[in-house]
């Protein structure tokens, strides 16, 4: 309802202002009505997520600056329903200052598995008054922390000193590898990041593409694998924009993604690597899935695919949902439940392989199919009625 079409309006920022802190029942009508005291509105909008709930934020943009200035300076700390907001000039991130000037949130890991809060705060607060600190364990058991400082100029003074500091004891430096890395175990202080700045750090750390590539599965990989090393594998058969050998702590978890720029490139990899042994396990080099598709695949495999084969003549379906049974199996190889309509389907709870044989017989006690040269039944220990059969069992009991 109260929005400024015109992009040129809209992208200048002259007149726009944010206001934070806004109470739940704000709407945008609520905010117009609050803020066209001051003068003419072109745009106004409370931030909602999908489910349509106030996000606690909004923007109003005014037709002249002095407006604008004077909306700031009359609501600005003013209580508005149950909350007190703050009114600011709107400032684009390309407007603004760059975080790598003005951050004063510190992100830090590689430390002593007995570091505390009390020991981070010892730690940081030299430095400068710090405003909230916090250590954390990760699913693995290693710690990392969070300081954050009032200031810009304390944030960089602690990154400076104590990033690439030696936590370690004598017994710690004596036990480590002489080929460990030293960023494995020096203290790391540095910027806390947001998850997009990871990612773009990541791409141009690894050389990825934004462009869509052509993005591989490896898997049967040795524990010692780095990305550097799965790259050396790959780079032979085309240009390789990302490769990651995912791990677990300091060790590769047996598996990773190459992708390539181009679909031959991708062909040709796939075709010379698949089944190769390196460090003497053969690799599985396939396309690979997203989990959404690896699911339906599976489930029409493994569901309505008739035991994983696509299938055949006679398999029949579990009366519980479970999935398709081989022709020759008499229940069920999940739930135990028996085929419908009786039967035992070709011997499959002993071995046969077609249909029942002349001289088959069916067990009085359980139902089951049983060899014709069997005078009991294998599941029950019921005698064959009438006696007879096969002469294996009688001719045990004569010589025993």
């Amino acid at each position: 309802m109260w929005s400024q079409r015109d992009p040129s309006l809209r992208k200048s920022g002259v007149g726009n202002i944010f206001v934070k802190n806004l109470d739940p029942n704000i709407d945008s009508k609520a905010l117009y009505d609050t803020f066209s005291l001051f003068g003419n509105i072109l745009s106004c909008k409370v931030s909602c997520d999908p489910s349509g709930k106030s996000k606690g934020y909004g923007f109003v943009h005014y037709e002249t600056e002095e407006a604008a200035k004077q909306a700031i300076e009359k609501v600005n700390g003013m209580k508005i329903g149950d909350t007190t907001v703050e009114v600011h000039a709107f400032v684009r991130k390309k407007d603004g200052d760059d975080p790598a000037t003005t951050y004063t949130n510190l992100y830090i890991k590689n430390l002593p598995t007995d570091f505390d809060d009390a020991k981070l705060k010892e730690m940081f607060e030299p430095h400068g008054p710090v405003t909230s600190s916090i250590v954390m364990t990760d699913k693995q058991g290693r710690k990392f922390a969070f300081v954050n400082y009032e200031t810009h100029e304390s944030a960089a003074k602690a990154v400076q000193e104590l990033n690439g500091k030696d936590l370690r004891t004598d017994e710690q430096k004596a036990a480590q590898k002489e080929d460990d890395a030293p960023e494995t175990y020096l203290l790391y202080v540095g910027r806390a990041q947001t998850k997009q700045e990871r990612q773009k750090e990541f791409r141009e750390k690894t050389g990825a593409s934004d462009t869509t590539g052509v993005n591989l599965y490896v898997k049967n990989l040795d524990e010692n694998t780095t990305d550097a090393s799965l790259r050396e594998l790959f780079d032979p058969f085309g240009k390789v924009t990302s490769c990651l050998a995912v791990k677990d702590g300091d060790k590769c978890k047996g598996f990773g993604f190459v992708c390539y720029s181009t679909p031959d490139e991708a062909t040709k990899a796939v075709t010379e690597m698949h089944l190769k042994v390196v460090k003497g396990k053969p690799l599985y080099v396939g396309l690979a899935e997203r989990k959404e598709q690896r699911e339906e695949r599976l489930r029409q495999r493994y569901t309505g695919g008739g035991g994983g084969k696509g299938g055949k003549p006679g398999d029949w379906e579990c009366p519980k949902g479970c999935g398709m049974v081989f022709a020759s199996k008499s229940a069920c190889f999940k739930c135990g439940a028996p085929k419908p309509g009786g039967g035992c389907g070709g011997g499959g709870d002993f071995g046969g392989k077609g249909g029942t044989r002349p001289g088959d017989w069916t067990c009085p006690g359980c139902g089951a199919n049983v060899f014709a040269s069997k005078d009991a039944c294998f599941k029950c220990g019921e005698r064959r009625g009438g006696g007879g059969g096969g002469g294996r069992d009688r001719d045990r009991d004569r010589r025993y």
